[in-house]
């Protein structure tokens, strides 16, 4: 059961609809203690001047933003404060938008927003919201930061996308400009061919993180006192020319559609 991890209001024109906030994602990442070699006990990391290498004591620690090298601009906790937002419980819509206006690479992190009482206004929303095929431009403040999003009907529920600020999204046009000679129509036409070959209904549970499983086996059977046998990983085959490429990966888009049908 997915539990709230904050509460808030989305608003606009006048509107009020109470929400609670779910995360999306669950962070599955393995994390390991540092432990002492001999005693098997754990280590602590410390804080230590970079030139002497003595202790520094935390309450002796300064906040410091380098504007040059060796030149840094000091900030106490006291000035930070004064600078966070305004605490509010209001996700704010700024504006509506068609579906999809919206680019992949300004999103950040997926939540939900669930209804806190007030189920019918929350879902007449929703409903909407996906029939007009439309989302939405948000702000709001957890947790003493800002936040921008978007907010999305998945489903017949509300979702809620953290996105990236103008600054930190790139142009494609920032990239090298490309090199060497542009493909020629045959390399063109393979492309193409693989890429219909390859189309598919996309299958989430086919995307699994390999590595944690294969670490995950070998704590489990090293804790129940086994000795596991360690298979190496092997490495994918070295790429060659890209008509050699396209027409090996035609050929066994083929081959696994044909043994598909049979």
């Amino acid at each position: 059961m997915a539990r709230a991890i904050w509460k808030g209001e989305v608003t606009f024109d006048g509107v009020r609809l109470p929400v609670k906030l779910y995360s999306g994602v669950e962070d599955r990442t393995i994390r390991f203690h540092l432990l002492d070699k001999h005693t098997l006990t754990r280590v602590k990391q410390r804080l230590v001047d970079s030139e002497t290498g003595e202790e520094v004591p935390s309450d002796q620690v300064r906040k410091g933003y380098e504007v040059e090298s060796g030149t840094f601009v000091l900030l106490d906790d006291e000035e930070l404060n004064r600078l966070e937002p305004e605490a509010s419980r209001a996700i704010e819509i700024e504006q509506f938008l068609k579906a999809g206006t919206i680019k992949h690479q300004w999103y950040d992190r997926p939540y939900y927003l669930g209804p806190d009482g007030g189920a019918a206004e929350y879902f007449a929303l929703a409903e909407a919201m996906e029939r007009r095929r439309s989302e939405a431009v948000a702000r709001w403040v957890m947790r003493k930061r800002e936040y921008l999003g978007a907010l999305r009907s998945e489903n017949g529920y509300l979702m809620l996308m953290t996105l990236r600020r103008a600054e930190e999204v790139l142009s494609a046009r920032e990239l090298p400009a490309p090199a060497g000679r542009p493909p020629d129509a045959k390399e063109r036409a393979i492309a193409s061919q693989l890429v219909a070959a390859l189309e598919d209904e996309f299958r989430p549970e086919d995307y699994r993180d390999e590595y944690r499983e294969r670490v995950m086996k070998l704590i489990e059977a090293k804790a129940h006192g086994e000795k596991p046998r360690l298979k190496v990983v092997r490495a994918r085959p070295k790429a060659g020319s890209l008509r050699a490429m396209l027409e090996a990966s035609l050929k066994a888009a083929k081959s696994r559609q044909e043994v598909a049908a049979a």
